[in-house]
Order: structure tokens, then sequence, then C-alpha cells
């Protein structure tokens, strides 16, 4: 073999990103959603899971929407209403303004929301937990469930990702399962995506639905660590702001929206 120049390296490095990001079996394009094609024959029930009111807008609100937009349904399933979440309210007053924020939220991306019924701050991982949360997946039915990258610093975060992730292995892994991250660097570590998902236009109601959790200082964890980890997402796949998951290797490879 030839001796490969440090271009020819490149392009070729180049290439392999655009397979990944580009070569998946993807759903379609909002074009392919009209009455007639045959990508939109079956509208999808995507299921997002998160551990507080702000956590799966800020992983995958951009992502949510591009669903939405395409006519599948999604619906974002909270571990807890965010009862310790405002300093100097109470549980149950920080839970009924959190819980307003979270459906206002999910009004912008076109979303329904559930509410598991986990405390913020408390939350469990036993047989119990396992059993419950189990039945409220299977409820919705999924076709793609997407969840907490489970290296993170949250603690509730670990937990709603080994929940989801032991309702996938009850459900017989028949659905994918993604990882999405969130504060990439102070939460989330160790994450090396497999799959992006370009958001260039559903930033903006991503942006809003995080926004509407006005009581979390949204211009902090948005301007701070969101929005710079959406453009590095987009760099890296080569478009202006993207979302990026992890696969989970044994879960079928399908189901994420085409860059639009």
């Amino acid at each position: 073999m030839g001796k490969i120049s440090r271009r020819d390296w490149l392009n070729r490095a180049a290439g392999m990103a655009g397979a990944v990001t580009v070569g998946l079996p993807l759903l379609g394009t909002a074009e392919d959603s009209q009455v007639g094609s045959p990508k939109s024959a079956r509208k999808l029930k995507v299921v997002v899971a998160g551990a507080h009111p702000d956590d799966p807008e800020t992983g995958c609100g951009g992502t949510i929407a591009r669903y939405t937009d395409l006519g599948h349904d999604v619906t974002v399933i909270y571990l807890t209403r965010g009862e310790a979440g405002i300093e100097g309210r109470s549980h149950d007053e920080a839970a009924a303004i959190r819980t307003r924020e979270a459906q206002r939220a999910c009004e912008i991306l076109k979303a329904r929301p559930v509410f598991a019924g986990q405390i913020d701050g408390d939350t469990e991982v036993n047989a119990a937990r396992y059993r419950d949360f189990s039945k409220i997946l299977e409820a919705e039915q999924p076709d793609v469930v997407f969840t907490h990258w489970p290296l993170d610093s949250h603690r509730d975060h670990r937990v709603i990702s080994l929940l989801a992730y032991d309702a996938w292995l009850r459900g017989g892994k028949h659905f994918p399962l993604y990882y999405f991250e969130v504060d990439a660097g102070a939460q989330t570590s160790h994450f090396h995506p497999t799959h992006y998902v370009d958001i260039s236009s559903t930033e903006a109601r991503k942006r809003a639905a995080c926004y509407a959790h006005a009581s979390q200082n949204p211009d902090g964890f948005y301007k701070d660590y969101h929005d710079p980890m959406n453009r590095f997402r987009g760099l890296e796949c080569r478009c202006k702001f993207a979302e990026a998951f992890v696969r989970h290797v044994q879960s079928p490879d399908e189901a994420l929206p085409l860059a639009g």
C-alpha cells in the first residue's frame, strides 16, 4: 500500500464523518411527510424521558420539534416535577410553578407532558420503581425513546437513564434507544455521539421552550451551555445547529429526523 498523505487522511476522515451524519436510515424531510409519501405512511410515537422539567427540552428540544413538525406524536416524560428546584420555595410551590413551565414548554414543542411521580432530589432505583416506570413506558407504546446519558453528574439524571434502560430491556429491545447530553462538560461526561440531528430549522423553538422555564434562569443554562453546545454539534455535522445522541448498540438504528 502506498504512503497516505496528511491531506488524503483528512479527506478520508471527512468522508467517514459524512457517512455517520448523513448516511443514516432517517425519517425524511418535511417534503417527505406530505400525503402519499411512503416515509409518512406510519406515524411514530416518540418518548423523551428526562429527570426534571427543562431536561428534555435542553437535551432534545430541537429534535422533538423536528418530529412534531413531521406529524409524529411526542410524549415527554418528566420523572419529577422539579420540587427542589426553586430556592426559597416549598416543594409544593416549586412543583406547581415548574409543572406549569413544563406544560408551556411542551405546548411550544407540540408535545404531551407526562409526570412519573418521583421527587426531585430524592429519586429512587429499586424493583418497585423499575416496575412503575416500565408500566408508564409500555402504556406509551413507543417507536423510539430518548433519555439521559447514564454518565452524568446529577443523580436524578442517572436514575431516569437506568429506569428507561431497564424498561427497554423488559420490552425486548424492540425500539431504538438513544441517549442525549445536557450541559456538556459540566454535567454530561464521556459522551461520544453516534448520531446527529440538524436542528437549524427548530433551534428557535427549542430556545423558546427552554426559556419557558423562567424559574431556572434560562439565560444561565441556555446561553452559557446549550447554545454553544448546539453550535459545536452543528460544526461537527456541518450545519448551523445540531443535537447529538448515542444509540445503544443493540437497538435498531432508525427513526431519527433527516437534516432539513
